[in-house]
């Protein structure tokens, strides 16, 4: 079965979360996605908000910058959510927009080492190992949690081109795609993936999330084809969609039939009525795709 979910962009202030999460919740949405956005909201304050505020909807993060992150410091937040909510949180951590991270001077010269390393070092943190390593951005010496989850902390990684979803199939446990990716590049994005895993001799599930743009009511059509060339891809076919539930839907299902086995549905950036955006994500859609 598809897992729906829907985002809560964080050009919405802080404050408007509480009532977002609590629909996401009593509506019976299956998750409910926060981003990191520089330099709006943080990913780990939200995401303890969302949780707290709720007693069942899984709150993912999607994602959590690297650069702007000591890994010890990652594992420490992320195991202590995982051990307060156990089976509610789904984490993602990714390069992170590299204008941004050179504004606050973290930029990387390899963005794709870094993440390896993050990975790899994450991953085992939370597996409750002790870790020490010396790589070129990533130096632990003798690092172990106190409190690592106890279950299941899988690790997801933002990823796009190439060589990243590669990375992602061999370091992480399942990935997450942009709001740029059309169903072929769903499929595309399978097999690069797949290539990494099999590399690496990996053979357990790889779980992919795809964010779907996505506008509904008075002025929807207008709205997706103005943040579409905002963005600079209006002319990709088949990338987002406008239109009551069973449009939504069938763009659902197009993507999951492409590989992806959570779709987010992500409101445009000038969505007037977020708490009915996951209302109708959750009674309207979520029937229709189950």
């Amino acid at each position: 079965m598809t897992t729906l979910g829907a985002v809560f962009r964080p050009q919405l202030a802080p404050e408007r979360l509480r009532a977002v999460a609590r629909t996401a919740d009593e509506t019976g949405l299956d998750e409910l996605w926060l981003w990191e956005d520089c330099f709006r909201e943080g990913g780990i304050s939200t995401a303890a908000a969302a949780l707290a505020w709720t007693e069942r909807v899984r709150v993912g993060v999607g994602l959590l910058p690297v650069p702007l992150r000591n890994v010890a410091v990652t594992a420490m937040e992320a195991a202590a959510l995982h051990r307060m909510f156990p089976g509610r949180v789904v984490l993602g951590v990714g390069h992170g927009v590299q204008d941004w991270m050179g504004q606050v001077g973290a930029r990387a010269q390899s963005p794709l080492t870094l993440l390896r390393e993050h990975l790899t070092a994450l991953r085992a943190l939370l597996r409750g190992d002790r870790v020490t390593t010396e790589g070129r951005y990533v130096r632990l010496d003798d690092v172990a949690l106190d409190w690592p989850p106890e279950g299941a902390a899988d690790v997801l990684a933002g990823a796009t081109g190439p060589r990243s979803l590669r990375l992602s199939g061999e370091a992480a446990d399942g990935t997450v795609l942009t709001a740029a990716t059309p169903p072929d590049g769903v499929r595309r994005a399978r097999r690069l993936i797949d290539e990494g895993r099999t590399a690496a001799g990996r053979t357990g599930p790889h779980h992919v999330v795809v964010y779907l743009l996505t506008a509904t009511g008075p002025g929807a059509a207008g709205r997706l084809r103005a943040e579409l060339a905002a963005e600079g891809v209006g002319a990709v076919p088949e990338l987002g969609v406008a239109g009551d539930a069973d449009a939504v839907a069938e763009a659902v299902r197009k993507l999951a039939g492409a590989g992806a086995d959570t779709v987010v549905l992500q409101p445009t950036g000038d969505e007037p009525d977020p708490e009915g955006f996951v209302r109708f994500t959750a009674e309207e859609v979520r029937p229709l795709v189950s």
